[in-house]
């Protein structure tokens, strides 16, 4: 047998335990860096397959590294597991989780014959604080030679348009008064986010393409005859690059600061989590991945016909800056939905869902084995440590 027949019969006897940890991540959503239910399952069923698992690394209760293999090409394959608000797994993050934890398994049978130490991080809060990006701060990517992962889509694509993002808070305070027999003794906090969010539409038509603002309004005042003293934003600035993406944070700032001037209100700013940066795929693992996923029947054609490619941000972007990465989108059946819509939540569990977690860690499997047999680019890849 072959190293891709080995690693193919790994995960094929996994099978059931993989749908089984997608199916249960889906039933449990959980918000970023509070995934302890969702992290645990994936830490435990690493170690039911043979992997030590190192958990609350990082200082993050739910981030963990599992290991299999003592090989000198270091291959990391990332676990997200976190849900968003109200929608629950609308990105699928249990697709995720449970495809690299197969690749992961697939990679561990043929670790010793190609040389490998296999690597299954589990990283918090990709939607939003950038559990992978506190992983890199702390270092355990430092000996990591390739990282990778899928992301389920509506589409099979190679590479997304990942641009760089900001999250921040915004709060205006200001002072109540009664609305009707005193409002001029008031300092309006939502007049002030109102001015803000008109300064930033009127900046739209200034803005560079690829960049991009929205937000929504957490917190608006707590009745209609009162004047509002506190009103709170949630706001996201996105870029092509992270050099962009500190120049638009100037120009957003200002639009903020006008509505405090306006009106008098005082204003705070707080950045939530990390900055994601743009993403740069390294081409020739990526190249290996397109092979690994057209043998198992999947195909590029929006890539080759040179569709644009979709638009997202991803905390494995900060990854690829630092270790040569890839993060290749994989369909799934959504009849129409995109991601973050409750419709793609649903879809994120059924045969099309299950077809893709299988898919997905095969095709990581072999895309990895593939690299480490690929001698020039292993030795690129080595090289960098």
């Amino acid at each position: 047998m072959t190293p891709q027949d080995r690693a193919t019969t790994a995960v094929t006897a996994a099978r059931q335990d993989l749908l089984d940890l997608s199916h249960f991540i889906h039933a449990h959503p959980e918000l970023g860096y509070e995934e302890f239910v969702s992290a645990e399952a994936v830490a435990l069923a690493a170690e039911s397959h043979g992997f030590v698992v190192e958990r609350g690394i990082a200082g993050l209760a739910t981030a963990f590294r599992a290991s299999a293999g003592h090989g000198s090409l270091h291959v990391a394959l990332c676990a997200e597991y976190d849900a968003l608000p109200d929608v629950g797994h609308a990105c699928g993050h249990n697709i995720i989780a449970a495809a690299s934890l197969g690749a992961a398994i697939g990679l561990a049978a043929v670790a010793d014959e190609l040389d490998l130490t296999v690597v299954l991080l589990g990283t918090p809060s990709e939607e939003g604080g950038g559990g992978k990006i506190d992983l890199v701060n702390a270092g355990y990517f430092d000996d990591v030679h390739v990282a990778m992962m899928v992301h389920p889509w509506p589409s099979d694509r190679l590479d997304a348009a990942c641009l760089a993002v900001d999250h921040f808070d915004v709060r205006y305070d200001g002072r109540e008064a009664h609305a009707s027999a005193a409002p001029w003794e008031g300092i309006n906090a939502l007049d002030a986010l109102t001015i803000a969010q008109v300064s930033l539409s009127l900046l739209r038509q200034q803005l560079r393409p690829g960049d991009q603002i929205h937000g929504i309004v957490v917190e608006g005042g707590s009745a209609a005859n009162i004047i509002p003293s506190r009103v709170v934003g949630r706001y996201m600035c996105r870029a092509t690059t992270i050099d962009r993406l500190a120049e638009l944070r100037e120009r957003v700032d200002r639009c903020f600061s006008a509505g405090a001037l306006a009106t008098g209100a005082s204003l705070t700013i707080t950045t939530l989590g990390s900055a994601f940066s743009h993403m740069e795929s390294d081409p020739d693992v990526l190249r290996h991945y397109r092979s690994a996923a057209e043998s198992l029947g999947r195909s590029f054609e929006l890539d080759d016909r040179g569709e644009p490619a979709p638009t997202l941000s991803t905390d494995m972007a900060n990854v690829s800056l630092v270790v040569p990465s890839i993060h290749p989108l994989l369909a799934i059946a959504t009849n129409g939905a995109v991601n973050h819509q409750p419709e793609f939540a649903a879809a994120c569990v059924g045969d099309s869902a299950d077809g893709a977690v299988i898919d997905g860690a095969l095709a990581l499997a072999r895309t990895a084995i593939l690299v480490a047999e690929d001698a020039p680019l292993r030795h690129r890849l080595m090289e960098r440590t």
